[in-house]
This record gives structure tokens, sequence and C-alpha cells, in this order.
């Protein structure tokens, strides 16, 4: 994870990581193991089919592949390298009456993954070995031996060297799914996040490493980063992980998320206080002369600096900067006091499925001063007497209500977490995770 968090370091402001994961070799062993059935289908279909007629042979082949069972489908790292593929094939070939002759076909690929000039990651053979061994024949039981076949009318019908060029669609998670990695996801429905993988993995004894950079649309416009990513490091894990996965994000990751959420104006909201003009001017004597009747009172807050995240050991907090326009409503509204709201919210991380759920778990401390005022001046003690209790308590329920859908995390089609385990750290959130492939 170090090798993860050490890439997070930005090399220059427009490309910087601001979160990752490394994919473990665990998680590799569980990807070859729901892979297995799928790869049985594809090579049942492939090998089971009849061949097309070679006019080379002075006789149509009368070679029938009966069974096709894989036997051993594994996928192991290969630090500073990449993947392994050893697939293990029993295969039960009828190639003249009352014969059978079982055969073994083994395939030994080595894997890696690039990214291509669309800037999207595809899975790539460097090399693919396979070779086709006689196990038995009904015919030949005295033979104690294997050999090898080679050359024959069923290395032709077999055709290993069309297997070994789509060795990797043998796997769950084709170059298809691995591009639907960088796909926008919604968080409001006019605000979208991208995880943009931005080099090669890395492969390392604790396995697959990608970086990312979040970016943001908001009304299909890329905004801003509000700061430029900061490093940060933590230490190093002293034994492999048990899980499949582990994602890692950054402070920067969570100020970029509320900054573009603000930009959406998620956090511009009308509160209706259950004070009036009559009542407020038992408060503030000169709010009566400025209206003839009694109205409701509404305050209309909006953000006047950016929103910040800070990480702290065991906790997020959520600092929010609004300024609330304080009025009645009339035919329009009448603004007479402003006041800047300045909110510390600490939230609440967790994941369902392939998503981050954050809520407003409890606001800690709202502080109110006065900006302006048509009606003279007005003490703080007085503001958080008459407005606070409101604020404290739309506003919690305006961040729940902006997050409630929770923000998507980095993943593949057809795969969600389960077993996961948030932790919050000091500037970086680490999220240890199994994979489960979802039931068709």
């Amino acid at each position: 994870l170090s090798i993860l968090l050490s890439l997070l370091i930005p090399a220059h402001t427009a490309r910087s990581p601001d979160c990752g994961g490394v994919l473990t070799p665990t998680g590799l062993k569980y990807l070859a193991e729901v892979s297995k059935p799928h790869a049985e289908s594809v090579l049942r279909q492939d090998l089971m089919a009849p061949p097309a007629p070679d006019p080379s042979l002075p006789f149509p082949s009368r070679n029938q592949i009966n069974t096709v069972k894989v036997d051993e489908f594994s996928l192991t790292l290969i630090p500073n390298t990449g993947m392994r593929l050893s697939i293990d094939v029993d295969l039960s070939i009828t190639p003249a009456p009352l014969t059978t002759k079982e055969m073994q076909l083994s395939i030994l690929a080595d894997l890696h993954v690039e990214m291509n000039p669309e800037g999207n990651l595809e899975l790539v053979t460097s090399t693919c070995k396979p070779t086709l061994e006689e196990l038995q024949s009904t015919e030949e039981m005295d033979r104690s031996a294997p050999c090898t076949s080679s050359g024959s009318d069923v290395d032709k019908q077999i055709n290993v060297e069309k297997i070994c060029l789509e060795v990797s669609k043998l796997l769950l998670f084709p170059n298809e799914r691995l591009m639907s990695l960088a796909a926008p996801f919604p968080i409001t429905p006019s605000c979208q996040v991208r995880y943009v993988p931005l080099a090669t993995p890395m492969y390392s004894e604790q396995g697959i490493i990608i970086s990312l950079q979040t970016t943001f649309q908001v009304a299909g416009t890329a905004i801003p980063l509000p700061v430029s990513p900061v490093p940060f490091s933590m230490p190093e894990a002293t034994t492999s992980s048990p899980s499949h996965l582990t994602l890692a994000f950054s402070e920067h990751f969570y100020t970029s998320l509320f900054f573009a959420l603000e930009m959406d104006g998620a956090f511009n909201i009308t509160i209706l206080s259950s004070l009036t003009i009559a009542t407020l001017s038992e408060k503030i004597t000169q709010v009566g002369s400025l209206f003839q009747e009694d109205l409701p009172v509404v305050l209309q807050a909006t953000t006047r600096s950016s929103p910040h995240v800070v990480l702290e050991e065991g906790k997020a907090i959520l600092k929010l900067f609004l300024t609330a326009q304080i009025g009645a409503v009339s035919s329009v509204f009448q603004s007479f006091l402003s006041v800047n709201v300045d909110v510390t919210a600490r939230l609440h991380l967790s994941v369902s499925n392939t998503r981050m759920i954050i809520s407003a778990a409890a606001i800690e401390d709202i502080g109110l001063s006065l900006a302006a005022s048509d009606v003279g001046p007005v003490l703080a003690a007085l503001l958080e007497e008459l407005f606070l209790p409101t604020i404290r308590e739309e506003l919690s329920a305006q961040i729940n209500e902006v997050l409630r859908g929770g923000v998507y995390l980095p993943h593949i089609v057809s795969f969600t977490y389960t077993d996961v385990n948030v932790t919050i750290h000091k500037d970086y959130v680490l999220i240890p995770c199994n994979l489960q492939l979802e039931a068709r």
C-alpha cells in the first residue's frame, strides 16, 4: 500500500492521482475462480464446434471432441511484470468408431495491462504457450507414459493458435469491463464523477496497483480542482492483505467532491423559519417598521467560499462556509439581515454495493456572525438564539438529502463489494473489501 500511496505524490498539478486501488493476489485468485465456468463455456463452444473441411487432408477429419472440462484455472501475480494465466483442459476425443482418446490441453499465458491511445486500460497477452498431450487411449491402455501430439489433424481441429490469440477472453474482465472503470457515474442529476487511470498499473508483491485521478462534471462541464493534491503517506503494510481489493482515497478527493456539489448548487437552500415578522420584532424591534403585515421569516443560504474536508485519525470533518440572507416573503423576497454561517459537521462513511454512502452524522459546531444589517446591530448570541436550531436541523437534512444516493466507487461492471471495512486515517481513507460477482 505504501507503493500505491507514493503514486499519489503529484508529478505535476494537471495529472495528479487522488485515489487508487490495489488488487491483491487473493483478489486475483477469486477472479480466476469465478472465471473458470466462463472459460469452460467458451472453450466448449470453440472446441466442440464442427471443424471446417481441410483440403490438405486426403479424407475428411473424423475427430469429434465429446467433452471439454477445465481442470485447472489459475491467475498468479508476477511482480514487476504482470500476471500468469495457467489453464489445464481435459478433452475426450473420438478419432474413429469405438475408440476414445483422453487428451489434455495446457495453456500458459503471460498477461499485463496497458493504456491505449484513448486513455483506457487494456488487457494484453505477452506470451502464450499451448501444449496438447495424449493421456490415454482405449486401444492403447498398455502405454504407461503420456505422449505429446504434434502436427496431427487433432492439432488442426483444436487450433491452439486461435485460442492463444483470444486467451484474455477466457477471463471475466475483458477489455470492455476495464473500460467501464472510467465510465461517468452520477452523484446528483447534474453532477457526475469519473475515475481516470493515469498510467499503466504497477505490479508488486502486494498486488496490482492502479492510480486514478478523480474528475467531476457539473451540467456537462468539467470543473477545475479547488486546490492541488497534497501528498500523503501511511505506514507500510507488514502483512499481506486478506481482502481482494484495497481502495485508497485522499483528503483532496473528498474536498473535490464537496466542491463539485457546491458548484452544482447543492448547498443553496431556502429555509422557512418558525418565526414571523411579529415574533421577530419582539427581539429586534426595528424589523417591525419595515413591513406593514405579519409575514413568515425565510432564510436563503448560499455558499460564500469552497467547502473543505479534513481527515483525522478515526473521523472525517466537513467545513461549510455559508451566507444566509434573512428576510420575509410577500410578492418578492425582502432581505433585512445577512448572516455568515460557519458549519463543522462530522461525516459518517460506509459502503453499500459499489457506492460510498456519506452522511452528516452530527453537526459538531455552528457559528453565526452578522455580515450586514438593515435593522441595526444584532449580537451573535441573539442570532444563534433565533436561528441556530432551525439552521442546524435543515442543513443536516440537506447534506443527507444531497448525498443519499451515495457516490460510486471505482469498479468494473458486474462486480460488487462485500466485507467492507472503512478506516479513516490522517489525510486518507482506506477501504479494504472483497469482490463478489453479481448473479446474472
